[in-house]
């Protein structure tokens, strides 16, 4: 290239000569635009610029062999002119003109042979130049193609954008071809500080009228407004004028007064000087100012208009009087109207303050009335001052003050008025039970008491003792009724039994827990103890039990501290008696269920077998002359003694000498018959029960055999006829009793456990558990009336009190509930 440049410059020189010139040719363009020939890797911004970008010296060495250069950012930025498309009617207007010109463009065609000037070959290179990129971009053909080579993202974002392939840039798809038009300021002023900086470029491109070249062109005609107009009278047209009633002056204020955060009041009339503009503007408020570049309703006038206008006779004095006047009137009309939403605004929020305060009157004037209702009804109570007798009755009382739960319970409740009960009902209750005898009638004022509890007891308090946060109801029966009854038992006669009990029974339900525990064991249960050391029971004719037994139900456990006295009184009372004596069954028989297993075994071990061994041994088992009174006084105590302690007594104290008159018998030549009669008839004083114990079962076996070998080996001599066959058969149908016996206590036992099985069912939580496992071992598992432990019920095991929470059984210890397991707890129980 700069080779050509030299030639060029020479050819200049030589003038007039015809040598061949070095400049670039269509050819050369051709060649170079040319996108199949091979050509070395372009740089970002040989890619970006093309044949525009800047060349350096480096460039033409091999890129592979030199390492990535920096990039210059201080170099200047060099704009691409891609010129203007103009429109397809431009277009077609132009084809029409000139039809032919387009033809040079079909094609690059061969480097031609002929020489030109340089002048005219540089001229033709920049047109061809121009005329072929500016006719690439306004085809729009190829434009992006080198996206096939990519993802193609700026394709989709020109589509995205509104391009469409084929066509130009723009609002109008005309593109560009001239590059942006710079003009450079006279100043160093502001925008717009030294008139309109548009260049003709932007004038053509965007034919916009301009708002101050549009003022600058009123000026200058209102300024020769004086003179002739040249259009003449034909030129005159009628003025037109625009109307605006109040509403839409107000509806516009409205509106102007929601788009800007201007102040009504002493604001809105403050004078501004606006000296932004050419002239200086006078203005009344900050809402004009405001809408000083808001869009005016009607449209910009039209040039006869503006010309008319010029031309008119205009007095700008007297306008911007009435434009002065227009604009006062027009903020009058918007204060008032603010001032006007302002009062209705307040009428409203005064309506709602007071309908809030007419509410709130009423809601005190009701509660006054309810009060006042409530004070006359507390008035109706009697005072101190009230004479006796002329009060209301106990029954006027309770009505009063179920009126007032039920008519007035939020001032019931509010002003604790259930504390009047303590002034005014205990009084009456008191005179009421002043003469009243428990014992005589237990149910007096029994219902009067239980309406007050109705009234008074609240399900919220839980008190558990006498103290000042006590219940209404639970004061009442601790001040009023617990002194009676103090009263009552101090005097009372623990013998007489019937009268007391009842009277408890029939006041339990309506007593609090703590009120009945507190009666139970501060005055009942010292009155008994008291009475059981003074009992004596070889003096006393009534039995204890008879005034003991009934306080079981409501004392259970609380009685365990008698028992050991009874039991050590029974005891020194036995010493001399003898089994014959049946009032000592009597005595000690309703206390077998009440002591405990291992209590009752230990005291008839201590105080009845010794005395029933004793009775035995002195039995005298003679088969001819048989006295059978003592054998009777040791079997009538069966079911006093447990099993195994009655047969071990008959085993060392009878059948050891019953065995030896029956050996003694068979070998002094005896008659087998009276023999059998006699097992038979000693078998029979036996019960059903003793029979089958194992070892009453051995004894009876081991005379068979004794009787068997007799008669097998012929002892004593002489055989009756048939003693053999008799005994053989005795024993065979003995032992056929035994296994018919055993087999039907079987099914019995299995009928039982089936039958309990389905009565009872699975058991559907661990108390159901806990009853099924006391009724198999014949445990009492009853709960405790009206006694409780931290919310849980208590319960009767045996003799063991528990309780049951969460599925673990609790046993009641010394000082503390221990948890236990089940056969512990059944272990205990036994």
């Amino acid at each position: 290239m700069s080779m050509s440049h030299l030639y060029g410059r020479r050819d200049e020189e030589e003038e007039g000569v015809e040598v061949e010139s070095f400049e670039v040719t269509d050819w050369d363009l051709a060649n170079e635009f040319n996108p199949d020939r091979h050509r070395h890797r372009q740089t970002k911004e040989q890619a970006t610029y093309g044949i525009w970008a800047d060349r350096d010296s480096d460039e033409d060495e091999r890129p592979s062999f030199g390492g990535k250069r920096s990039k210059d950012y201080t170099v200047p930025v060099n704009f691409v002119s891609a010129g203007l498309r103009k429109t397809a009617a431009e277009e077609k207007q132009l084809k029409g003109e000139g039809g032919s010109d387009d033809s040079d463009d079909d094609g690059p065609a061969a480097p031609p042979s002929s020489r030109a000037p340089k002048k005219l070959q540089m001229g033709n290179f920049r047109g061809n130049q121009s005329q072929r990129f500016a006719g690439g971009i306004q085809s729009g053909h190829g434009i992006g193609s080198w996206e096939k080579h990519t993802r193609g993202i700026g394709q989709k974002l020109l589509q995205k954008m509104g391009y469409q392939p084929g066509k130009g840039l723009g609002k109008n798809a005309q593109g560009i071809v001239n590059p942006i038009e710079a003009k450079v300021r006279k100043g160093k002023g502001a925008v717009g500080a030294y008139g309109n900086e548009r260049t003709q470029q932007s004038l053509q491109d965007f034919p916009v009228v301009d708002s101050d070249e549009e003022e600058e062109k009123e000026f200058q005609k209102e300024l020769g407004q004086w003179r002739k107009d040249p259009a003449g009278s034909a030129g005159k047209k009628k003025p037109k004028y625009s109307y605006r009633t109040a509403d839409e002056l107000r509806a516009k204020g409205k509106v102007a007064g929601r788009a800007t955060a201007a102040s009504a009041g002493e604001l809105a009339q403050v004078k501004v000087i606006d000296m932004t503009g050419r002239e200086q503007k006078v203005y009344y408020s900050y809402s004009q100012i405001s809408n000083k570049h808001s869009v005016p309703d009607e449209g910009p006038p039209s040039m006869s208009t503006r010309d008319q206008k010029g031309s008119c006779f205009v007095l700008p004095e007297l306008e911007h009087n009435l434009q002065l006047l227009i604009d006062l009137t027009e903020q009058d009309i918007l204060q008032s109207a603010r001032r006007l939403q302002h009062e209705k605004d307040v009428v409203v929020s005064l309506s709602h303050e007071s309908r809030a305060l007419q509410n709130r009157l009423d809601t005190e004037q009701d509660a006054i009335q309810r009060m006042e209702a409530v004070l006359a009804l507390v008035e109706r109570f009697p005072s101190g001052e009230t004479p006796p007798g002329e009060g209301p009755t106990l029954q006027e009382c309770a009505r009063i003050f179920e009126t007032l739960q039920t008519d007035y319970y939020e001032e019931y409740k509010m002003m604790g008025l259930a504390d009047l009960a303590v002034a005014v009902v205990h009084p009456l209750l008191k005179e009421k039970l002043h003469f009243w005898d428990p014992l005589k009638d237990s149910s007096y004022c029994l219902e009067d008491i239980g309406q007050w509890r109705a009234i008074l007891e609240s399900r919220d308090m839980h008190s558990s003792g006498p103290d000042s946060n006590m219940d209404p109801y639970h004061r009442l029966l601790w001040e009023v009724w617990i002194p009676v009854m103090r009263t009552c038992v101090s005097g009372w006669q623990p013998r007489m039994v019937g009268p007391m009990v009842d009277c408890v029974e029939v006041w339990a339900p309506l007593l609090p827990l703590w009120i009945l525990d507190h009666l139970l064991e501060q005055l009942i249960l010292p009155r008994l103890q008291r009475e059981v050391d003074n009992w004596n029971p070889l003096t006393d004719t009534v039995p204890i039990h008879s005034w003991i037994h009934p306080w079981l139900p409501l004392l259970q456990s609380r009685l365990e501290p008698l028992y050991p006295p009874i039991r050590s009184k029974l005891s020194n009372a036995l010493q001399r008696w003898h089994p014959s004596d049946a009032s000592a069954r009597l005595i000690l028989q309703p206390w077998k269920d009440v002591f405990t297993p291992g209590a009752w075994e230990a005291f008839m071990v201590k105080n009845i077998i010794p005395k029933l061994a004793l009775c035995l041994e002195e039995l005298v088992i003679n088969p001819h002359q048989q006295q059978m009174e003592p054998f009777h006084w040791v079997l009538d105590w069966e079911g006093m003694l447990s099993p195994s302690s009655l047969v071990s007594l008959l085993d060392k104290n009878f059948f050891t000498k019953w065995l030896q008159v029956l050996c003694s018998w068979l070998s002094n030549s005896p008659n087998y018959e009276e023999i059998t009669k006699w097992y038979l008839g000693w078998k029979s004083m036996f019960s059903d029960v003793l029979l089958a114990q194992p070892l009453i079962k051995e004894k009876f076996n081991e005379a068979l055999d004794i009787m068997n070998r007799a008669v097998s080996s012929g002892i004593g001599g002489y055989m009756q006829p048939g003693a053999r066959e008799n005994i053989a058969y005795l024993t065979q149908t003995e032992r056929r009793k035994d296994f018919q016996y055993e087999a039907m206590q079987e099914r019995r036992d299995a009928e039982s456990v089936a039958h309990r099985g389905i009565s009872a069912g699975v058991p559907t939580n661990f108390k159901d558990l806990i009853q099924a496992k006391a009724e198999e071992n014949n445990i009492v598992f009853m709960p405790l009336v009206a006694k409780r432990h931290e919310g849980k019920q208590l319960y009767t095991f045996g003799r063991i009190v528990i309780y049951i929470d969460r599925g673990v059984v609790f046993v009641q210890g010394e000082k503390t509930w221990v948890p236990t397991s089940l056969q512990s707890l059944i272990d205990m129980a036994k």
